[in-house]
């Protein structure tokens, strides 16, 4: 296969003021609520797979710096150069696979199995093997995994309902207030209303967050933890391939589609490179490999003017930095707001791409293919310890290649 090159930069480069012209209410809204989606149940799975593989609070406290600060650095530059949302942090399930991996490896070797995985990633998007393959899979059932991963957070907005019933009702009313009356959404576009009506009903019923008490000034910043990666057979064996499928297949896959969808033009073996790039680096810190996210990059793209979602992004990757150089305080923080809270945020964000998705995936060809693919990924099981989202396009893939032969042969 003829090697290809990065795809071109966009130019000329957005100054300071263009960019600062794109920062409107809508932008603030989508950045912020995208961070607080990765700054709460993506970081509570760390610290659950960090405490399953026995890691040290100073483990914990590096890996959740790099994943923050080091991999906005990554968002911050390719967001700029290419004037294109693209959000990254960590692969969600690649750090289930550490955590399973931390019982029975150490962690310099895990770091190891990161340290490779960089390389592949690196190698991959540097020889454009990753666009040719991600241009042969269908668009439906790339969205019917797509759609099989957010589907859940839509049901976990229903069930914030049961939790803290007064917090999801008045996050969701403010919604469907703002979205339904024009006027109201010109002056608070819905998710700016959805984060004021729930912090209000934080204050109301007495369940805002507190800092412990023990907590002093420089146990809020984070103090990062310079590791030297140990290369083992097992450690490869286990974790480089999983890890990079993961990455490609399952989180990258959902970013782009997601990008793509919004009318966006990712630059697909550039960011597959800068994940291995960025994987290289968050590992010297104890961090699982860099990804491009679904989920934030659909909160990105789903409101507002479409010139101005790379600007949300740089704003994201802005907040992100400073949530990483303080992480154990923002964490702190972050875990110990109600669950409902951020079920709610998260489900009414991801709504409409939510639609999109289902509209995407079942309304043409492939329909077959897209609904085993949503399936299979909602059942949410790993084989050979690889997510449901990598399973969920292959058997997607494989039922259109059997049953859906004439959209094949016209692919």
């Amino acid at each position: 296969m003829p090697q290809v090159p990065l795809e071109p930069i966009a130019r000329p480069l957005p100054s300071l003021g263009e960019i600062a012209a794109q920062i409107t209410p809508v932008t603030v809204a989508s950045a912020v609520v995208a961070f607080l989606f990765a700054a709460s149940a993506p970081v509570a799975i760390i610290l659950a797979a960090g405490a399953k593989g026995g890691l040290a609070e100073s483990d914990l406290a590096s890996w959740i710096f790099a994943a923050f600060a080091l991999n906005s650095l990554v968002t911050l530059a390719l967001s700029y150069l290419y004037r294109t949302p693209v959000a990254f942090f960590w692969t969600i399930p690649g750090t289930v696979l550490a955590g399973n991996a931390l019982e029975h490896l150490t962690f310099p070797e895990v770091i190891g199995a990161y340290v490779a995985t960089g390389l592949l990633l690196l190698g991959l998007g540097l020889t454009g093997w990753v666009r040719a393959v991600m241009e042969r899979i269908p668009m439906p059932i790339i969205m019917g995994m797509v759609a099989g991963v957010f589907l859940r957070f839509g049901l976990n907005w229903i069930g914030a309902f049961t939790q803290d019933f007064w917090i999801a009702l008045a996050m969701t009313a403010a919604f469907l207030l703002a979205s339904a009356v024009p006027s109201i959404e010109r002056r608070a576009p819905p998710m700016i209303a959805v984060l004021v009506a729930g912090c209000v009903m934080l204050v109301i019923l007495g369940k805002t967050p507190a800092l412990p008490a023990t907590m002093s000034l420089a146990d809020m910043v984070a103090r990062p933890n310079l590791y030297v990666p140990a290369f083992s057979l097992q450690a490869m064996t286990e974790l480089v391939i999983p890890l990079a499928v993961t990455v490609i297949a399952a989180q990258n896959g959902q970013g782009i589609a997601i990008l793509t969808a919004r009318g966006h033009k990712p630059p697909i073996n550039a960011l597959t490179a800068a994940c291995g790039a960025g994987s290289l680096v968050t590992a010297a810190f104890g961090c699982v490999s860099t990804c491009l996210t679904g989920p934030c990059n659909a909160i990105l793209t789903a409101t507002g003017p479409h010139a101005g979602h790379f600007a949300a992004a740089i704003l994201l990757a802005l907040i992100s930095i400073l949530f990483g150089l303080f992480a154990p305080l923002f964490t702190t923080l972050m875990l110990a707001t109600p669950p409902a809270f951020i079920a709610t945020l998260a489900g009414l964000a991801l709504l409409k791409v939510l639609q999109s998705a289902f509209q995407i995936s079942f309304r043409a060809d492939y329909s077959l293919g897209a609904l085993i693919a949503f399936m299979v990924t909602l059942a949410d099981h790993s084989i050979f310890g690889i997510g449901a989202a990598f399973w969920g396009l292959i058997f997607g893939l494989a039922t259109s290649a059997l049953l859906e032969r004439d959209n094949t042969a016209a692919k």
